[in-house]
């Protein structure tokens, strides 16, 4: 018999792939996503899909009276550091508020299981080479602060009720789906390698690095970059094992390996045998200067091994589904 999966946030960048590949492995999946920053064109069209903002409890209670979900997988929120350093309130709201609203709506309707998308920002700046999951929690912008809250919110709730969760905290994302069913879409890029396809294909002029101060191997900040579909896989795997019910855990997700802006950027040059046009910005508010997972515990745990390490691999495909959006 076919699990059921409620995926939010899955009109998104990361929640499409998951919700693909979900699909691909003989899933049933509905998502709910209020397509303010998703996008309609991402949904799998055999996924059900539910238009609506994930706090509005009359909706969602409906959907989940309607049909018994195994497991829900949380995405849904806002991303962007800059905007949280500028907006805290609308962060705390859309991100840790909305949040529990929505898993209190679930949790009455019978849902005991989630895997809640959080972020490697939560430890701030490590001073570790790598960072583990046990390691303190520095959050250095509201963005991390309220992502940590509900992590926070999740683990509290586990020691008071019978709920079981996996906390998944993402270090760089990029990369997109080998088959380009679905990529990132944004209105406003803060990526650094989404930045570096735009003016690639001439939707920007130039590449600006925010600070080439830092404390780093070239002066520019130092990121743990992960393909998309090896997160995706990560999912999947993660949900598997809540399923068969598998006791809470917090998984760092990437490779354990850093790369500097300017690595990043010789790279991409590499691959387009032409160099980006760049000019050196100011420091944002709220960026780190290194972050870098220590991944050995779900490798070890699952026995994992990553399909898609490869900084080159993560360029081109980025590159690859920059091209086909440009085309349409």
């Amino acid at each position: 018999m076919k699990k059921n999966i409620l995926v939010t946030g899955g009109a998104g960048y990361i929640g499409s792939h998951v919700t693909n590949l979900l699909i691909d492995k003989g899933f049933s999946v509905t998502v709910i996503d209020s397509l303010i920053t998703g996008n309609k064109s991402l949904v799998n069209k055999k996924a059900s899909l539910l238009v609506s903002d994930i706090s509005n409890v009359k909706n969602v209670s409906n959907l989940l009276k309607k049909k018994k979900f195994d497991i829900v997988l949380h995405f849904a929120g806002l991303i962007r550091v800059d905007e949280s350093v500028k907006k805290p309130q609308k962060y705390l709201n859309y991100n840790f508020n909305k949040s529990k609203i929505f898993f209190n709506t679930c949790y009455k309707n019978g849902i005991r299981k989630i895997i809640f998308s959080s972020t490697a920002s939560v430890y701030g700046n490590s001073k570790k080479l790598k960072v583990k999951e046990k390691d303190a929690l520095r959050p250095s912008n509201p963005y991390a602060s309220s992502k940590l809250l509900f992590e926070e919110y999740l683990v509290e709730m586990s020691k008071l009720q019978n709920i079981k969760y996996v906390i998944l905290r993402y270090f760089n994302v990029a990369g997109a789906d080998k088959k380009l069913r679905t990529g990132l879409i944004s209105k406003y890029s803060t990526h650094l390698i989404k930045i570096a396809c735009e003016v690639a294909t001439n939707k920007r002029k130039k590449l600006v690095i925010n600070g080439s101060d830092y404390n780093t191997i070239d002066g520019t900040p130092v990121r743990d970059y992960i393909h998309v579909s090896d997160l995706a896989d990560i999912h999947l795997i993660s949900t598997k094992y809540l399923l068969k019910n598998g006791v809470s855990q917090i998984f760092n997700c990437g490779y354990g390996r850093g790369f500097s802006v300017k690595q990043v950027i010789n790279v991409m040059n590499q691959i387009l045998k032409k160099k980006l046009p760049i000019s050196i910005g100011k420091r944002r508010k709220g960026d780190v200067e290194k972050v870098v997972a220590d991944v050995n515990k779900f490798k070890k745990f699952f026995s994992w091994k990553p399909k898609f390490d490869s900084l080159k691999l993560i360029l081109h495909s980025s590159l690859r589904w920059e091209k086909k959006l440009v085309k349409n």
